[in-house]
C-alpha cells in the first residue's frame, strides 16, 4: 500500500459511516457476480458478503464493535423491512386461505422436525448444555433466536451466528433441493424455505418466485413463534 493510500485508509477508517459505505459496495458486489454467475445457488449474496466483509476486517486489523458503529443503520432497516412482507402476503391472502389445512400441519411437523434435529445433534456429538440450549432456535430469524437462547439458557451470540449460517446454508441447497426431490408446488417450496431458512432464505425465495417468497414470509413469522413454544415445552420434558 503506499504512502498516499495509506493515509487515506487512516482516515477512512476512523469514520464508522465509511463501515456503512464499504457494507453496500460488497453486498452490490456480490449481487453482480451473483447475477454474472446465472444466480447460481453457491454464490449467494448473503454469503459472498458476509465472506468478504470478514475478509476485509481481518486485512485491516478493525474490530467487529467499531465496524458495527456504521453499519448498524442495515441493522436498523431489519424490522421494517420484516413489516413489508405484510404486503405481498394480504396481495396473496385468498391463495393463502385456501392452503391452510394444509399450512398448518406442515408448519407443526418443520418446527417439530428444526427443534428435535438440533436435540437430536447435541446427542449424537456429545454437546454440552449450554451449547445444546443454543441450537434449539437455530431455524429462526437471529433477533427472535437470540432471545429464545437467552431465556432457555443458551449464549445468544453464538444463536445469531448459527441463524445466519443456517440461513446461508439453506439459501444455497434448499431450492434444488427440494426440486430434485420432485416438490414442485411452489407454496411447499416456500414454507420449506421459511421455516428452515428464515429471513435469508426467504430473500433468496423472492428472487425465485413470487409465491415461493410469500409463503417463506408466512413460514419465517410463524416458525419463529412456534419455536419459542415448542423450544420452552420440549426442554421441560427432556431436561
Amino acid at each position: 500500500m503506499t504512502p498516499e493510500l495509506g493515509q487515506f485508509w487512516v482516515y477512512l477508517e476512523q469514520d464508522p459511516l465509511a463501515w456503512l459505505l464499504i457494507t453496500l459496495l460488497v453486498y452490490v458486489l456480490s449481487c453482480w457476480l451473483h447475477e454474472r454467475a446465472g444466480r447460481n445457488a453457491l454464490l449467494n449474496p448473503v454469503g459472498l458478503s458476509v465472506c468478504q466483509l470478514v475478509l476485509v476486517l481481518q486485512v485491516t486489523g478493525v474490530g467487529y464493535a467499531h465496524y458495527f458503529a456504521g453499519a448498524q443503520f442495515i441493522h436498523v432497516l431489519l424490522g421494517p423491512a420484516v413489516v413489508c412482507l405484510a404486503l405481498p402476503i394480504w396481495q396473496n391472502r385468498r391463495s393463502i386461505r385456501r392452503s391452510l389445512p394444509a399450512l398448518i400441519p406442515a408448519l407443526l411437523a418443520g418446527s417439530l422436525a428444526s427443534v428435535l434435529s438440533a436435540l437430536g445433534l447435541a446427542w449424537l456429538f456429545g454437546l454440552n448444555k449450554t451449547v445444546l440450549l443454543t441450537l434449539v432456535p437455530k431455524s429462526v430469524t437471529a433477533p427472535v433466536a437470540m432471545g429464545i437462547a437467552q431465556d432457555i439458557g443458551g449464549v445468544p451470540e453464538l444463536a445469531a451466528v448459527l441463524c445466519v449460517v443456517t440461513g446461508i446454508f439453506g439459501a444455497i441447497i434448499a431450492l434444488p433441493l427440494l426440486r430434485r426431490m420432485g416438490i414442485a408446488d411452489l407454496r411447499a417450496q416456500g414454507l420449506a424455505m421459511g421455516v428452515t431458512a428464515h429471513g435469508i432464505g426467504t430473500a433468496a425465495a423472492f428472487q425465485a418466485n413470487t409465491v415461493v417468497g410469500v409463503y417463506s414470509s408466512i413460514g419465517m413469522a410463524l416458525n419463529a413463534v412456534l419455536t419459542a413454544v415448542l423450544a420452552g415445552t420440549l426442554l421441560v420434558i427432556w431436561l
